[in-house]
C-alpha cells in the first residue's frame, strides 16, 4: 500500500494535487465537490488587491480606480466589486473550512505594498490554512527600474508576513533577470512556499473587427517545460517548499514535477477541459507509477531528478539545441 501524502508549507495533504485559484474554487459547494473528487487542497478564487482598496477607499469616500496597475483589474472591479464585498470572501473561507477537511488556502492578487496588507490578518482570522500572494508587477513604466519593481515584491511579502502566523506562498512569474537569486531571497525573506509559475491574461487581436481580445484562456500540456526546468533548478536551493503550476494536465506530468522537486502541483485548466474526474485519473497514474518503481511514499522520490541529484545536470541547464548536436546527452 502506497501513501500519496505530502507536506507543503507545513500543511499535510492527502495527495500532491492542489486545485489552483479559479472559478472552480469560488463557492463552498464547488470546494466540497473537489474534496469528494479527492483533491489534496484548494486555493480559493483570488481576491484582487484592487477589490480591497476599492472598499477601503469607498468607506473613506475616496474611490479611485484609474491608477490600477493590473491589466485585468479595472473590468473585474467594475463588474464584481460593487456587488461582492470583502465580507463575502471571508465568509467563503469560513464556510469552506467548516465544510471540508482538506487545507483551504486563500489567495490575493496583489501589485502594491499598500494599506490593503493589513487585511491579511482578517483572512487568517476567518480560518484560512495559508495565504497565497499572486504577484506580478507589469514592468511597463519606463520610469521605474527593475530594482524598484522587485523591491515591491519584498515589501508586500514583508508587510503581509508581519500580520500572519499562517504560511505564506509567493506565486510568481519567471520574468526576473536573476530568477534564481530572487527566488532564493524570497525564501530568505520568509516565504513558506513558492508557486512556479503564475499564468497571465494574454492579449490577442481579432483582425476582422480590429479589437483586442483574450487569448489562450487555458494552459496546454506543452507549457509544463518552463516550470519543470525551474522547479528542478531551484528545489535544492530554496528554503521553502515549491508547488508547480501551469501545463500539468495528466498523471505523468504530476510525477515529472515531483521528481524535479515540487512538493505539490496546482491544476485548473485540465479540469475545465477534461472534467473533475481527471483528479482521480491523475492520482491513479501516480499510485500505479509508485508501485511499479517500488516507492511507498512520495518523500522517497520527490526531488530525485533535481539539478543537484540527477546524473546529468546539463540536461536542465541546456538552453541551446547545438549542445545536443554537439553530443551532450
Amino acid at each position: 500500500m502506497v501513501s500519496l501524502q505530502t507536506n507543503y508549507m507545513g500543511l499535510k495533504l492527502r495527495n500532491p494535487i492542489i486545485i489552483g485559484s479559479s472559478s472552480l474554487t469560488s463557492a463552498v459547494e464547488k470546494v466540497k465537490e473537489l474534496e469528494k473528487q479527492n483533491a489534496g487542497a484548494v486555493v480559493l478564487k483570488s481576491l484582487f488587491e484592487e477589490q480591497i482598496r476599492f472598499e477601503i477607499h469607498q468607506s473613506m469616500h475616496q474611490t479611485n480606480l484609474s491608477d490600477s496597475y493590473y491589466p485585468e483589474a479595472h473590468d473585474y472591479i467594475s463588474n464584481y466589486s460593487r456587488t461582492h464585498h470583502i465580507d463575502n470572501y471571508l465568509k467563503l473561507i469560513s464556510d469552506c473550512k467548516k465544510a471540508v477537511s482538506m487545507p483551504v488556502i486563500a489567495s490575493i492578487n496583489c501589485v502594491t505594498a499598500d494599506e490593503w496588507t493589513a487585511f491579511a490578518k482578517r483572512i487568517e482570522d476567518a480560518g484560512a490554512d495559508a495565504l497565497e500572494l499572486n504577484i506580478f508587477i507589469l514592468p511597463a513604466d519606463p520610469n521605474i527600474s527593475g530594482e524598484e519593481n522587485e523591491k515591491m515584491y519584498f515589501d508586500i511579502l514583508d508587510l503581509v508576513k508581519k500580520q500572519l502566523d499562517i504560511p505564506v506562498a509567493m506565486k510568481i512569474s519567471y520574468h526576473f533577470s536573476g530568477l534564481a537569486k530572487t527566488a532564493l531571497k524570497f525564501s530568505w525573506a520568509g516565504a513558506n512556499g513558492m508557486v512556479l509559475f503564475n499564468r497571465f491574461y494574454s492579449p490577442d487581436i481579432n483582425v476582422d473587427n480590429m479589437k483586442v481580445i483574450p487569448a489562450h484562456v487555458f494552459s496546454t500540456p506543452d507549457e509544463i517545460s518552463v516550470s519543470l526546468r525551474w522547479v528542478a533548478m531551484l528545489s535544492d536551493h530554496l528554503h521553502c517548499d515549491i508547488a508547480a503550476s501551469t501545463g500539468i494536465h495528466d498523471g505523468k506530468s504530476v510525477v515529472k514535477q515531483l521528481l524535479a522537486g515540487a512538493k505539490a502541483v496546482q491544476i485548473a485548466s485540465t479540469l475545465y477541459i477534461n472534467g473533475l474526474g481527471r483528479i482521480d485519473e491523475m492520482l491513479k497514474y501516480l499510485e500505479e507509477w509508485m508501485v511499479k518503481h517500488g516507492y511507498k511514499s512520495t518523500d522517497e522520490f520527490i526531488g530525485k531528478l533535481s539539478l543537484k541529484k540527477t546524473e546529468n545536470p546539463a540536461a536542465w541547464e541546456r538552453v541551446q539545441f547545438m549542445k545536443h548536436f554537439a553530443g551532450i546527452e
